[in-house]
């Protein structure tokens, strides 16, 4: 396939003070075995070189452009700004954050199994997440599975194979026709995106390592994962949208299963000290979606984990010592990222 017969992709990249990674996202996208791309960096005022770095590249390739916000924007909301640079003849899109990169053969494999069926809205692939390879699960000979499915199998079986916006290229017309994008509201917007599309499109899926995310020590992402922000995030895309995909008795079940795994891990948080910050946040998740805070179920789920304690002890005091440590350096991560905006406690400033 010559780059004339290639159908168009826009790549963007939110970035905000992303000087140290961005020159090494950049070369990726220039290092594509597909050409026909066209790639938009967006900063977000950062205040570091990001924008000389950025600019160096658009003056010497007329397929890149750097454009600047005019004030710095909440993440999720940067997010939705880069996705509507996309070039209205681009047929694909891709999101691609400054810190992360993609392996040469993104792009060409990507758009050649949307090309193949289109019914495919969003194409993944397995991603390599610092020196671990992520969302597998598939059999390897299903690249196809249809939009209703991949949500049950999440709902039902936790199989998460999306990995981050970086990890998927979506069909173009979808973005366009979904203003904003990702739902500004929820810090996981990105999954949540994916759930409204799966309800009209089909997901196909590359057996190949096609992107990069870093992970670096004590980053925000890991920040995310111990303060347990996907929890609420899980029970909202049950909430609104699990009836879409599963059965009456189904969606009880699976909600009553991950409310009772959250009031478990309430129940380590209680004994892990959890400062104020912590549980305010959790609890304005929850009160979003109209689920009232059951402080007996807290202690129910401390009790649980006390029982565990009792029967493992010295397993659990090494647990909890650890999880004591990991969680004074999220609350300080969280406290500085509420004080900015309620949508930005999350991984990403971009």
């Amino acid at each position: 396939m010559n780059c004339n017969s290639q159908p168009l992709v826009s790549v963007v990249t939110p970035a905000y003070n992303e000087q140290k990674h961005l020159a090494e996202c950049i070369e990726s996208v220039l290092a594509q075995t597909y050409k026909n791309w066209d790639y938009t960096i967006l900063d977000n005022q950062s205040t570091d070189r990001s924008v000389e770095i950025a600019t160096r590249y658009a003056q010497s390739d007329s397929r890149i452009r750097v454009v600047r916000n005019s004030q710095h924007l909440p993440m999720i909301q940067n997010h939705n700004a880069a996705l509507r640079q996309i070039s209205p003849d681009s047929k694909y899109c891709k999101l691609l954050f400054g810190d992360d990169w993609m392996f040469p053969e993104c792009l060409q494999r990507m758009v050649s199994l949307a090309e193949e069926q289109a019914s495919i809205g969003v194409v993944g692939a397995y991603r390599l997440q610092g020196q671990q390879v992520t969302c597998t699960g598939l059999p390897y000979s299903t690249t196809l599975v249809s939009g209703r499915e991949i949500c049950r199998d999440q709902f039902l079986r936790g199989l998460y194979v999306f990995g981050s916006a970086t990890n998927v290229l979506y069909r173009a017309d979808l973005v366009r026709s979904h203003d904003p994008f990702y739902n500004e509201a929820n810090i996981h917007g990105d999954t949540e995106a994916l759930f409204v599309l799966f309800k009209a499109c089909d997901f196909g899926f590359v057996h190949q390592v096609l992107t990069y995310t870093r992970m670096e020590q004590d980053s925000q992402r890991t920040t995310s994962d111990d303060m347990a922000f996907n929890v609420p995030a899980k029970l909202r895309l049950l909430l609104h949208h699990g009836a879409d995909f599963l059965t009456p008795q189904e969606l009880t079940i699976c909600l009553e299963q991950h409310l009772s795994d959250y009031y478990r891990f309430f129940g380590k948080s209680l004994l892990l000290g959890r400062d104020r910050t912590f549980w305010d946040y959790h609890k304005e998740r929850m009160a979003e979606l109209n689920v009232p805070f059951s402080r007996s179920r807290v202690i129910r789920g401390a009790l649980a984990e006390l029982g565990d304690a009792i029967l493992n002890p010295k397993h659990s005091l090494e647990k909890l010592r650890r999880r004591r440590k990991l969680a004074r350096k999220a609350s300080g991560t969280i406290q500085a990222h509420t004080s900015k905006t309620s949508t930005e406690p999350v991984s990403r400033i971009a």
